[in-house]
């Protein structure tokens, strides 16, 4: 029974994994379960038998890229201090992300925010949901960087995080559309210009003298 279980799972998690692809380059409208079995070669009753109806594989993927985020970028960058080291340590995941994985496949957050952005319904608010989770992240990073004197006391917090959401907004379309090899590069520079702008003179000054 135990090795049966195994390879149930196995095989759910290569179904997520060729459903999030698809995803990722094509859009979640994309996602049938007649496809995903033709991509495994697999029956439509063994792919539907692991992720029930095609609306339930849909929100599989969106959970299981929810997920994979959280693994890569969140987690590593809550070990390092609060304040600007970790919000450092987030652009540095994210852009690793994003040169390792996003600029191949796409990004379901950025493709799904379009794809769904004047329609309603479960799926547009499990992507919302996400966003509005990684924006929160950046909300508590930044507020962090202020409290610990990083950043200086009157920053605009949404402000701020609203122009560290756009800048990899403006990196997917450069790395996916514009195939601009240097674009991590570019969001990088852009990255630290912003941070300088909202530092505090204290902080400034110490890193000047490092």
């Amino acid at each position: 029974m135990e090795a049966k279980t195994g390879r149930s799972e196995l095989t759910r998690a290569a179904i997520l994994d060729t459903a999030l692809l698809m995803a990722s380059a094509e859009g979640l409208e994309s996602l049938t379960i007649g496809e995903v079995a033709k991509r495994l070669g697999m029956s439509k009753s063994g792919v539907f038998s692991r992720v029930g109806s095609r609306e339930a594989l849909q929100k599989a993927v969106i959970e299981e890229y929810d997920r994979r985020f959280l693994q890569d970028v969140f987690l590593p960058a809550m070990r390092e201090p609060r304040g600007l080291p970790r919000l450092d340590a987030i652009v540095r995941l994210w852009l690793q992300r994003v040169r390792d994985i996003e600029a191949h496949t796409g990004c379901l957050y950025c493709a799904g925010a379009f794809e769904f952005d004047d329609r309603e319904g479960p799926l547009r608010d499990l992507l919302y949901d996400g966003i509005m989770r990684w924006r929160a992240t950046l909300r508590r990073s930044v507020l962090q960087a202020v409290e610990a004197g990083h950043l200086r006391p009157d920053t605009d917090v949404e402000q701020l995080v609203f122009e560290l959401d756009g800048l990899f907004i403006a990196l997917m379309r450069d790395a996916r559309f514009l195939r601009d090899p240097r674009a991590a590069d570019r969001t990088w520079s852009a990255y630290r210009r912003i941070i300088r702008s909202y530092r505090a003179p204290a902080a400034e000054a110490a890193k000047a003298g490092d």
